[in-house]
């Protein structure tokens, strides 16, 4: 369906989705999700396994895009960098529990300084309202990283699994809202 435009905004309202396939498209995440959450090991391999493969196609990428651009300058940092990404992606391929909990190890930084930042940023906003769930973000982020830290690498896989459900579960309720707002 094409878009059309509301009258009172001028703003394109999107195309309806196919009714069907987008509701069961959410359905079939949840499920996922769920299965992930009741066998978190197996979605933590699947987790890091796709991470090694995404690994993969960029380091060859990488590496095509350097050897086609050979004569400009930088050759061989451009070569390195997709060398380096397509070993990475390998060994994480080869060893999907240690990338799992590479992960975990990397989720747990980013928290840590996103943590930071906003408990920073909070302070700055504090005399403003609602700079307290700003302190709130930043702290529960930062404990976070914290309990990861403490439970690397023994809880990695664990972490990574349930993460991984939580996140299908919310795209696929999302989705599903999302329709259901569309066709109201």
């Amino acid at each position: 369906m094409a878009n059309t435009t509301d009258a009172k905004t001028s703003a394109p309202i999107p195309a309806q989705p196919a009714s069907g396939w987008y509701v069961l498209w959410g359905v079939l995440l949840i499920g996922t999700g769920i299965l992930a959450l009741l066998m978190p090991v197996v979605a933590a391999l699947a987790t890091g396994l796709v991470f090694g493969w995404l690994l993969i196609v960029g380091g060859v990428s990488e590496i095509v895009y350097a050897v086609q651009t050979r004569t400009h300058e930088h050759f061989g940092w451009k070569l390195l960098s997709g060398v380096l990404t397509l070993v990475l992606g390998v060994a994480v391929v080869i060893l999907p529990l240690a990338g799992a909990a590479s992960l975990a190890l990397l989720v747990g930084a980013f928290l840590f300084v996103g943590g930071v930042v906003r408990t920073t940023l909070a302070f700055r906003f504090r005399p403003r309202r609602g700079w307290g769930w700003v302190l709130f973000d930043g702290a529960l982020s930062i404990v976070l990283a914290v309990l990861i830290a403490a439970g690397w690498p023994e809880s990695s896989i664990a972490f990574i699994g349930l993460l991984t459900g939580f996140v299908l579960i919310s795209a696929g309720v999302w989705r599903i809202v999302l329709h259901r707002l569309a066709v109201a």
